[in-house]
């Protein structure tokens, strides 16, 4: 069985988004293709309500999926489909923006705001599908726990278990795993899948051009194409997220909230919020 090594450390970079939010954007434009179907992955980690209360207002979205995973902490919602609620501890978000959605998010102050949102491509025959929004809530993701290690599904599966969720355009496998200190843990993937870990503490061991590499925490690796992950973790133990899928490799014009196939349909869909246009009726997607 050939297991991945690392292909790509990614250390991202702090920005404000929103209406002053400031985050850790690590996958961004310039990760598009290796990362494909994955768009962008912002982190939030403060113990500082002053760096994400101003939150999310309203905002757009088309031709994409978006999903918000709190460790802790807690964001309240809405959207353009009426939806309305509260994202906290261990809780996720996924949400389907497909032919348009709009909606805000609005963190509200917490011991510590640790999470991520994720922004996953959607295929080109599918990107004007009906919006959809999806709340899992703590208790509906499993979670396998050993001795060495424990981890929680949110989509995909991790042996014969499967997750909460399962993604119905790209089904992305996402794992919450928590490391004990000098512990050895795998996962076996399509040998053609992307697929790469978040590191939000500790750090880890990682195969590198046959030797063993050190990789500290708050890193995206990437790994080249195998058919089995190996991490072990160092001596103060490691909690990462793993995101597996399938490539679409397709072509991808990006603007601001908008990610769709070609300029002129991004053009189209800004043409659209200017002129009322944007939300579609369910028949209209079909």
């Amino acid at each position: 069985m050939s297991v991945r090594t690392v292909r790509k450390i990614v250390k991202g970079k702090i920005q404000q988004d929103g209406a002053g939010v400031r985050l850790l954007r690590v996958l961004a434009l310039d990760t598009v293709e290796e990362f494909d179907p994955f768009l962008m992955l912002d982190v939030f980690d403060s113990e500082n309500p002053k760096d994400y209360v101003k939150g999310f207002p309203w905002h757009p979205h088309r031709g994409i999926e978006t999903v918000t995973y709190l460790m802790s902490g807690k964001i309240e919602h809405g959207d353009s489909l009426g939806n309305k609620g509260v994202i906290e501890d261990g809780c996720c978000q996924w949400m389907t923006a497909g032919s348009g959605i709009i909606h805000q998010e609005m963190p509200q102050p917490s011991k510590k705001m640790l999470g991520f949102q994720l922004w996953i491509n959607i295929p080109q025959k599918d990107k004007m599908c009906t919006p959809k929004y999806n709340d899992i809530k703590k208790d509906s993701i499993p979670e396998i726990k050993r001795k060495d290690f424990s981890v929680r599904i949110i989509s995909g599966h991790y042996g014969d278990t499967h997750g909460a969720f399962r993604g119905e355009y790209v089904k992305a496998g996402i794992l919450d795993v928590n490391m004990e200190k000098d512990a050895e843990w795998s996962i076996k993937t399509d040998a053609e899948y992307t697929v790469f870990v978040y590191i939000f503490s500790g750090y880890g061991y990682f195969d590198k051009n046959e030797e063993r590499c050190c990789i500290q925490g708050k890193s995206a690796v990437l790994f080249n194409t195998g058919e089995e992950v190996r991490i072990h973790s160092g001596k103060d133990g490691m909690r990462f997220t793993i995101f597996i899928a399938d490539p679409l490799k397709e072509p991808v014009a990006w603007g601001g909230p908008i990610v769709m196939n070609t300029r002129e349909e991004l053009e189209k869909a800004f043409e659209e919020i200017d002129s009322g246009t944007f939300i579609k009726d369910a028949k209209d997607t079909n």
